[in-house]
């Protein structure tokens, strides 16, 4: 370099001439930079390439442990998310240090760079503020665990399992196959119905004839032949409660039966329950709840009543075998 400096002293570039002052300040503001500006350079840039790696090893070992401890792919998938958004946020700060040292290094004024980028900022965040809240929103779901992939969700007046997560938005599908997508700014309560445990409750009505004692032992017979089943052993998580009789209406009487099972594994043994209830009642000749039937306490009544010693027993009466009403009640008369 310093021949190629000398042969240069010649013709044009000699020294007095124009190019000879020209090339003798090139000189000094290179020799200038590699004195002064060269080495802050080389500090910064080591400092970003420390600061990658750091940010690195930690990104790699979210996933890591994530890996060994989380119990669902979903939630491993969550923290791949979040961990390549840190690490994207953290190069792009880094980088964007170290091009303005670079800039500011080379003699470029930032001042107008900055208030440019000030104003283009402001701009861009009024347009994009609904993005902003939706990535901001999406990063706390994903921090404070709120819902996975697969789960059945209540959000933003809608429900159903989540197919998809990002930080923008979240992807649902209901029961009858519509999908909905979610921004997740409008997501501010969420029903996560796939947490822990779910618990049914299912109202047998009967008629008022029936007697509540019998009721409730056949329901507790029926709820724990169920729980007990082989196809649903595994399903419930306590045994279902027969709270008794809960209200009377009419002549109704309701006896609640609160089943507690795995999440979202609820439905199959209330179905199978309220298929044992109806052949129950059938076999016991115990009527099901009607608000429209009108019980009537006398001569028919089903009630049961003293016998006097050495008569006979009266006959069973079976009110499944009752015949409606044939007189019109409405009709006066």
């Amino acid at each position: 370099m310093l021949a190629i400096l000398l042969a240069m002293r010649s013709g044009w570039f000699a020294e007095g001439h124009f190019m000879g002052k020209v090339l003798d300040e090139w000189i000094y503001d290179a020799q200038e930079f590699i004195h002064s500006k060269l080495p802050h350079l080389l500090v910064a840039a080591i400092i970003a390439f420390v600061l990658y790696r750091i940010l690195s090893v930690i990104t790699a070992r979210m996933i890591r442990i994530a890996e060994q401890h989380a119990a669902a792919h979903s939630r491993i998938a969550q923290v791949k998310t979040m961990a390549g958004v840190i690490r994207n946020t953290g190069l792009t700060v880094i980088a964007a240090i170290v091009i303005m040292e670079f800039l500011a290094a080379v003699g470029v004024n930032l001042a107008p760079l900055l208030a440019s980028a000030g104003v283009a900022g402001v701009a861009i965040g009024l347009a994009a503020q609904n993005i902003v809240r939706d990535m901001l929103n999406g990063i706390l779901i994903l921090l404070e665990d709120q819902f996975n992939v697969g789960e059945t969700i209540k959000v933003a007046g809608v429900s159903g399992v989540v197919e998809s997560m990002t930080l923008r938005k979240t992807t649902l599908r209901d029961g009858d196959g519509t999908l909905y997508v979610v921004p997740n700014s409008q997501i501010t309560t969420v029903a996560n119905l796939s947490m822990d445990y779910s618990v049914a409750t299912v109202n047998v009505s009967v008629d008022f004839s029936a007697h509540p004692d019998k009721v409730t032992e056949l329901l507790k017979n029926i709820a724990m032949d169920v729980r007990n089943s082989e196809e649903f052993k595994n399903v419930f998580m306590a045994d279902p409660q027969v709270l008794g009789v809960d209200a009377v209406k009419g002549s109704e009487l309701i006896f609640p039966v609160v089943f507690k099972t795995r999440a979202t594994q609820q439905y199959a043994p209330v179905r199978e329950f309220r298929r044992r209830v109806r052949l129950a009642l059938e076999e016991n000749h115990i009527l099901p709840g009607d608000p429209y039937r009108v019980f009537t306490a006398g001569s028919d009544s089903t009630l049961p009543r003293a016998t006097p010693k050495g008569a006979p027993e009266p006959p069973i009466h079976d009110p499944t075998m009752v015949k409606p009403q044939e007189a019109n009640p409405f009709n006066a008369g």
